[in-house]
């Protein structure tokens, strides 16, 4: 397909709008859009309680929810590397090399299709694909099930927290989803800065904020206060990972992935879904690349020049996402 055949199907009043918004937008348009959320949501049939939490903490960090009790929740999720993996691609079960980096855990209450491919619908559900796939934790949920039901203190834990449900895989499934629901991002100075500190970024920060949601287009698909629109997209990168077109079987969400919000990107390299680029640099570089086209090509992906200043201001930005957490203390493992 040609380029300016492609380029046809493009709303390129996309690219003059946002721009001019970028630079009109005043204090309160700003804060509307990007204003850090009051609350954690949480599903009607799986609502919050701090028990609920804190065993899904336990079985997190648990050791027994894998085959050779060898790896936890927190290998491949860890909170030191921004809640997922420093590694290109994730470590499993005998050893193996998954053929997809980790993605993070941190802000997952306000997300929906998981996994890179989207193919769980809910964390509930998430939470049993790791467990179950022969190539990480490679444990059947129901050998989880029976190995927790020996221990004392986890059917206490259960019972007090789900009464009657009791110790079951959709319970175990509750708890863990929980528990990473309360996996959010802490203030950042991006947050403040929306709030009217003016100091609480660079000058180069704040240029990078206008290229991000101007020229640069990055806000196309890096929406809200967590900056993602939960959706996916092909955005030309070279492999034979089909992503969501492998799950659809549609041709228009071949090589898809799933936008990652931004939030502590600075804590999360590599980047990618495989974790091939090392560096931001490296991932702004690509989007100012001559892109190739294809049919599953993202419409909302426009070629883009940009300076190495301008690399460099957008890099500034992006930093300013990583918020100042609270240090994750492990739990004391039931017995």
């Amino acid at each position: 397909m040609k380029k300016s055949a492609f380029l046809l199907r493009i709303p390129q009043f996309i690219l003059v709008s946002l721009m001019m918004f970028s630079l009109s937008a005043n204090a309160n348009q700003w804060q509307a859009l990007y204003k850090r959320p009051a609350e954690i949501p949480f599903p009607s049939d799986n609502l919050y309680s701090s028990e609920k939490a804190a065993l899904g903490k336990m079985l997190f960090f648990d050791p027994r929810l894998s085959r050779n009790f060898n790896m936890t929740c927190a290998t491949c999720h860890n909170p030191s590397f921004g809640w997922e993996d420093a590694t290109a691609g994730s470590t499993g079960a005998q050893n193996t090399t998954l053929p997809r980096h980790s993605p993070t855990v941190i802000n997952a209450a306000w997300g929906d299709k998981f996994f890179w491919d989207g193919r769980s619908a809910t964390l509930e559900e998430q939470a049993l694909g790791p467990i179950e796939s022969p190539i990480e934790m490679n444990t059947p949920i129901e050998t989880v099930v029976e190995r927790l039901s020996q221990v004392p203190q986890y059917r206490t834990w259960f019972q007090r927290v789900f009464g009657g449900e009791g110790l079951t895989s959709l319970t175990i499934r509750k708890a863990i989803a929980t528990y990473e629901r309360t996996i959010v991002s802490g203030i950042a100075p991006f947050d403040r800065w929306i709030e009217g500190d003016e100091k609480a970024i660079s000058a180069s920060a704040k240029r990078g904020f206008e290229l991000f949601n101007g020229k640069a287009l990055c806000v196309t698909c890096h929406t809200g206060w967590n900056f993602t629109d939960n959706r996916f997209h092909d955005i030309a990168l070279s492999g034979n990972d089909k992503g969501r077109g492998a799950l659809t079987n549609n041709p228009l969400e071949n090589f898809a992935f799933k936008t990652p919000g931004l939030r502590n990107i600075g804590q999360r390299a590599p980047y990618m879904h495989d974790g091939r680029f090392k560096t931001l640099e490296e991932v702004i570089e690509h989007y100012a690349s001559d892109l190739p086209m294809r049919e599953s090509r993202s419409p909302l992906l426009i070629n883009i020049s940009l300076t190495p200043q301008e690399v460099q201001d957008l890099k500034a930005f992006m930093l300013t996402l990583t918020g100042q957490d609270t240090p994750v203390t492990l739990p004391l493992l039931p017995y």
